[in-house]
Order: C-alpha cells, then structure tokens, then sequence
C-alpha cells in the first residue's frame, strides 16, 4: 500500500524532492497560480509558513497551468514573482500537471485519499460552481483536482487528513494546521 512518503517533486532544477525528507512533519501541498483570483493565498500561506516552520510544518508549492492558463511564465518567472510580491520562503516546485495523463503521481495518490467534497457556502462558491459546470458538467462527480489553489493537509504520520478548495477560508485551514503542529 502506498504512502505520501513514496512520492517525489521535480524541483525546478531537475532533481526530485522526496516526501520521505518530510518524515514527521506536518505537510501543506498545494498547486498554485500567479494570475488567478485566488493568488493573494500566497499572502497567508506565507504567513503559516513563517509562523509554523520552525515547529515542523511544511507548504510544498507546485505551480499548475491546468486552469485557463493562469501560470504561464517560466519556473524562473513564477519564483521571481512569487519572491517579490508575496516574499515566499517554502520550497516551490517545477510547474507540472495535476490532473490528466501528465499529472504528477503524488496527485492521483492525494485525490484517491480525499475526494472532491464541494466548495462549500458563499458567491465565490456559487461563482465556481457556474463556472465548473460549463467546463465539466460531472464536476461534482470525480476527485479531479478543480481549480488553482487547492490545498491537501499531511498530518505527522502521512496521513492526508484534509482537502481545502480554494473556496475555503485561508482562516480554516490555518486552524487545521494549527491542530496538527
């Protein structure tokens, strides 16, 4: 049976980032964008990342191009922007994929541990619904990652223990972490 701790990251520099390096410690996966609506995420995300890191809790930043194209600059250009507009510190991925036949296999193994479960209550939650619906009529229906910013929480042991859409409240899912460190 497969673990989070049997899966690796390509680095933007071509080498791959283990998740067994992460062995006892919380994990915040996330696939990213810098142009979409739910980019000032990076703000609080880095926020967490300052205020939890030292207490063993680690955000893993995979930018994605999946969702109407909202990361299309180089490695170099997100980390730049990244760095310069939300000064983040957590290691960022190479862009890759996280649904189709390019995912990257970490997310067939996070989307089989925490299936899609709604966006929750809310006009932004009402808007990607709409939205989803004109893409993917059985949106609802399959465990596909959905949008940019869609975050799976990795408790001390592996276990994935959460899935936040990016319709969640940055709050909630700080408190989530907060229970885990």
């Amino acid at each position: 049976m497969a673990s989070i701790y049997d899966y690796s990251v390509p680095r933007t520099d071509g080498s791959q980032l283990s998740l067994s390096d992460f062995q006892g410690k919380v994990m915040l996966i996330v696939n990213t964008a810098t142009g979409c609506g739910f980019t000032p995420h990076y703000e609080p995300l880095e926020k967490m990342y300052e205020q939890y890191h030292e207490q063993g809790f680690e955000i893993i930043d995979i930018p994605c191009n999946q969702f109407a194209g909202q990361t299309p600059g180089t490695d170099e250009e997100i980390h730049q922007f990244c760095t310069l507009k939300y000064n983040t510190q957590f290691p960022q991925m190479k862009k890759s994929d996280v649904n189709g036949e390019n995912a990257l296999p970490l997310y067939g193994y996070l989307k089989s541990e925490k299936g899609f479960e709604g966006f929750g209550k809310g006009p932004k939650a009402l808007a990607m619904g709409v939205m989803l619906k004109k893409i993917d009529k059985g949106y609802k229906n399959n465990p596909d990652i959905k949008w940019n910013f869609t975050k799976f929480l990795v408790d001390r042991s592996g276990k994935v223990v959460a899935r936040f859409e990016p319709t969640e409240d940055m709050k909630n899912v700080e408190q989530k972490v907060k229970e885990l460190i």
